[in-house]
C-alpha cells in the first residue's frame, strides 16, 4: 500500500524568490543552485531525500537566475527510457491565462501557477518541499502516517526552544497528532500561552515547511482562493478549519541554510570531528553530478577538520575548519581558517587561473566559484565590518564573501 502511494506522489521543491538572504551567492544563480559541501548543490538535498524515499517524480519550481540550476538538473538526474521517474524544472512563464502566468507572489502561489503541469501526472499526493534546508528524511514514513491517520494534510514538524519560536510557524497538536492550532512566527512565547499552546520540556512544535497534501484538495483550494499566496501565513491556517490536518514529528538533524550565516555555519559543521550531520550514509546518500575528476592532491600541508573535494590541489599550506570545493587550487604559503572555498568550473581557461594565490591569509570567509585571490592577499575583515557591499566582495554579518568570478588583486587587505 505504501509503495502504491509513493508511486502516485509528486514532489514539488520550491526554489524560492530572489534569494536576498543568500546574496551575493544568489547574484548569478538561484538559491537551490548554490554549491554546498564541496561536491553538491543545495537542491541535491531535497531531491536525494525524495529519491531515497521512493518518490521519483520531482519538479523544482524557480523563477530567478534558473540557467545554472537547469544545467545541473539536466546533467545530474537522468533516468533511462524504461524508468517512469524524472526530475525537472518548472520555471515561471507568461501565458494568456492571467492568474496562471507570471511571477509567483509566494510559496502557495508558485504551486498554484504550476497546477496545470502537475495535474498531467494525476498524482494522489503532492509533497511540497523547501529548497534551502539540510536534513535527511524518509518521506515514505510521512506518507505512511498520512494514510494511517486518513489525513488531508500532513505537516512535518520538529521541536524548537521557546526563544526560537519567532523564526517558525508553531503548531499545537492533540494526543493523536491532529493539529488544532497554528501561529505563524509568533513574536513571543506569551502569544502561544494565551492561545493555549503547551510546551514539552520548554520546546514547541515548529513547522519545517514540508507539507503533504491530498492532491485534488490542494489544487481545488488554491484555485478557489487566489488571494492566498503563502502556505505558512495563509493556506495552512485556513485549511486547518476545514480538513483533517496531522503532524509528522521529525527528531533528526534539520537546519535552514537560507542565510549567509546559517549556510557558513552548517558548511563548516560538516567538517568537524563529530559533525551534527553526516554525509557518509551509504544507505541514504546524497546524489550530485559525477565530474570524473582526479583525486585531491595535498603536498606538505597541515589540514585539520577539512572537507576536501575531488580535483583539489593544496600545496605547502595550512587549512583548518574549512570546506574546499571541486578543482580548488591553494598555492604555497596560504593559511585558511573557518572558510568555505567553493572551487572552480575549470583549472585554467583563456589565461584565467582561478584559486587562491601564494601567501594568502583567509579567515571566516566564503570564496565563491571561479574566484581568483591574488598573491599576498589578507581577507580577515580587519576592521570588524558587519555589512558592506562591493563590486568583488560583500561582507554579511562579519563574513567576507568573495563574489563568483571575482578577481582580488595581489596584496589586497580586507
Amino acid at each position: 500500500m505504501r509503495e502504491c502511494f509513493q508511486r502516485s506522489c509528486l514532489a514539488v521543491i520550491l526554489g524560492g524568490g530572489k534569494g536576498t538572504r543568500l546574496y551575493p551567492l544568489t547574484k548569478e544563480r538561484s538559491k537551490p543552485a548554490v554549491p554546498f559541501a564541496g561536491n553538491y548543490r543545495i537542491v541535491d538535498i531535497p531531491i536525494s531525500n525524495c529519491l531515497n524515499s521512493g518518490i521519483n517524480k520531482v519538479f523544482v519550481i524557480t523563477q530567478y537566475n534558473s540557467a545554472s540550476l537547469n544545467r545541473h538538473i539536466v546533467n545530474t538526474y537522468r533516468f533511462d527510457s524504461f524508468h517512469e521517474g524524472f526530475v525537472d524544472i518548472l520555471a515561471s512563464e507568461l501565458t494568456e491565462e492571467g492568474m496562471m502566468g507570471g511571477f509567483a507572489e509566494g510559496t502557495a502561489d508558485a504551486v498554484r501557477k504550476a497546477i496545470k503541469h502537475l495535474r498531467v501526472f494525476r498524482p494522489s499526493l503532492v509533497l511540497v518541499l523547501a529548497g534551502d534546508q539540510l536534513y535527511r528524511m524518509d518521506f515514505s514514513e510521512v506518507i505512511a502516517t498520512h494514510v494511517e491517520k486518513k489525513a488531508h494534510i500532513t505537516v512535518c514538524t520538529f521541536p524548537v526552544l521557546a526563544e526560537e519560536v519567532g523564526r517558525f510557524g508553531i503548531l499545537a497538536v492533540d494526543e493523536q497528532g491532529a493539529i488544532r492550532d497554528f501561529v505563524e512566527k509568533p513574536s513571543s512565547e506569551d502569544i502561544l500561552k494565551k492561545r493555549g499552546f503547551c510546551s514539552e520540556g520548554g520546546k514547541y512544535l515548529a513547522s519545517m515547511g514540508i507539507y503533504l497534501f491530498d492532491a485534488e484538495l490542494l489544487f481545488r483550494e488554491l484555485l478557489h482562493n487566489p488571494q492566498m499566496n503563502d502556505f505558512g501565513k495563509e493556506v495552512i491556517p485556513y485549511l486547518l478549519q476545514k480538513y483533517r490536518c496531522y503532524s509528522y514529528r521529525y527528531e533528526g538533524y534539520w537546519e535552514d541554510i537560507g542565510t549567509i550565516v546559517a549556510y557558513h555555519a552548517a558548511s563548516l559543521s560538516l567538517a568537524r570531528k563529530d559533525p551534527p550531520f553526516s554525509l557518509y550514509d551509504s544507505m541514504f546518500p546524497f546524489f550530485s553530478r559525477p565530474r570524473f575528476l582526479p583525486p585531491a592532491q595535498v603536498v606538505e600541508s597541515q589540514i585539520s577538520e577539512v572537507l576536501l573535494s575531488p580535483g583539489v590541489q593544496v600545496i605547502c599550506s595550512e587549512i583548518r575548519r574549512s570546506v574546499v570545493g571541486v578543482r580548488a587550487r591553494i598555492a604555497p604559503g596560504c593559511s585558511l581558517e573557518d572558510t568555505v572555498v567553493m572551487g572552480a568550473d575549470f583549472y585554467e581557461e583563456e589565461g584565467l587561473r582561478p584559486g587562491i594565490g601564494k601567501n594568502c591569509v583567509i579567515r571566516n570567509a566564503i570564496i565563491d566559484k571561479n574566484a581568483s585571490i591574488g598573491d599576498g592577499s589578507v581577507l580577515v575583515n580587519e576592521k570588524g565590518v558587519e555589512h558592506f557591499r562591493g563590486e568583488n566582495y560583500t561582507i554579511v554579518d562579519g563574513i567576507v564573501v568573495v563574489h563568483k568570478n571575482a578577481r582580488i588583486e595581489p596584496g589586497t587587505r580586507i
